[in-house]
């Protein structure tokens, strides 16, 4: 009991030194470690980071002027000093006015560059004279690990340069973009992300962008400590394509797809990608892949459904997508289908997309 009471003493006594000693520091001056790197991260980052607003032009019922109507705001980021701006494309999509507003204040018109749907990346152009713009540091996201420190600026319900701070809950995440495709390898953090911090950048604790904040899942639309964002190292591969060309050079096979394939993969009750032609002139064709024919009676006949690429699994449209993505026009890849209940495999040289 005599030891009990001088430990409680002890702890009070300790308790008091530090009261005191805190009261004595100057509060301007002290920083833990951690609010230092959250200090200085923003300072570095936050000049690249940009306030969006997205305006339609609409007439009215009794006017032909058409008149600017505000849709929402989002966020974005500077990715060249040639004023290339990247953010979410559902922060423009449907925009006759996109406004870009600087950390000085001041607001450009910008002008459409490319957007990918299927990963929900857009790129805008503003033009800037005599404005010295500061490119994000790009990271990589191969290096991020469950735990590590990130953090968000954006611009969540208009309220501009907002830092929140979190860790990396979880990697290899799946969501649905706009355009239905799966977004794969997406990061999910807990660092509060509300509506207008779309588009916005996730960085490290270095300040370098790891990825692109992206989406919420939220019942009620607000943080809800799930946050998602576009990997760095698909932003890293998307957006110089949409600054060169304004859309992603996916390379073809040389086929054409079946619509509506969830529809006749459950009547014919298969799985794959079904092949509705090949494409004249390429490596299918040569190499005699089949696609539907009629046959006598007027009935359908099913030709080659693409089961594998390059050894990956391929269940259907979305999963084709994702493995052809991943290659270049030139790349020779081996392609396995079933055909008449048997397995056939094809060597095919991807091609240039016919957009380019």
């Amino acid at each position: 009991m005599r030891a009990l009471k001088y430990l409680i003493s002890s702890l009070a006594i300790i308790a008091a030194s530090v009261f005191v000693t805190a009261q004595e520091l100057d509060y301007s001056h002290f920083k833990t470690n951690d609010e230092e790197n959250n200090i200085e991260v923003f300072k570095f980052a936050s000049p690249s980071v940009v306030h969006i607003t997205n305006s339609r032009l609409v007439r009215s019922f009794y006017s032909l002027n058409p008149r600017e109507v505000p849709q929402g705001t989002g966020t974005g980021f500077i990715w060249s000093a040639e004023g290339y701006v990247v953010t979410n494309f559902h922060v423009v999509q449907e925009a006759s006015v996109v406004t870009v507003t600087l950390q000085d204040g001041s607001s450009y018109e910008a002008v459409p560059v490319g957007s990918d749907p299927d990963k929900d990346l857009a790129v805008l152009r503003i033009d800037a004279p005599g404005v010295e713009l500061t490119p994000v540091n790009l990271g990589d996201s191969s290096l991020l690990e469950v735990g590590r420190k990130v953090i968000a600026i954006g611009n969540p319900f208009g309220l501009d340069t907002t830092m929140t701070v979190g860790v990396v809950s979880a990697l290899g995440r799946e969501i649905e973009s706009v355009s239905r495709r799966t977004i794969r390898d997406v990061i999910q953090t807990d660092a509060a992300i509300n509506p207008g911090n779309s588009g916005g950048p996730l960085l490290n604790s270095l300040g370098q962008l790891v990825g692109v904040n992206t989406a919420i899942y939220s019942p009620s639309g607000a943080s809800s400590g799930i946050g998602f964002a576009i990997p760095v190292n698909t932003v890293r591969r998307v957006v110089p394509e949409l600054i060169t060309y304004g859309r992603v050079q996916t390379p073809i096979l040389g086929i054409t797809r079946l619509p509506q394939p969830d529809y006749y993969r459950r009547l014919w009750g298969i799985e794959g990608v079904i092949v509705l032609d090949v494409v004249e002139g390429t490596d299918p064709e040569r190499l005699g892949m089949r696609g539907l024919r009629r046959v006598q009676g007027g009935q359908i006949q099913l030709g080659d459904v693409i089961v594998e690429i390059e050894g990956q699994v391929v269940a259907d449209e979305d999963d084709y997508a994702t493995i052809i993505e991943q290659h270049q026009s030139g790349d020779v890849v081996r392609v396995r289908t079933l055909r008449d209940n048997r397995f056939l495999e094809y060597d095919i040289e991807l091609q240039a997309p016919a957009y380019r």
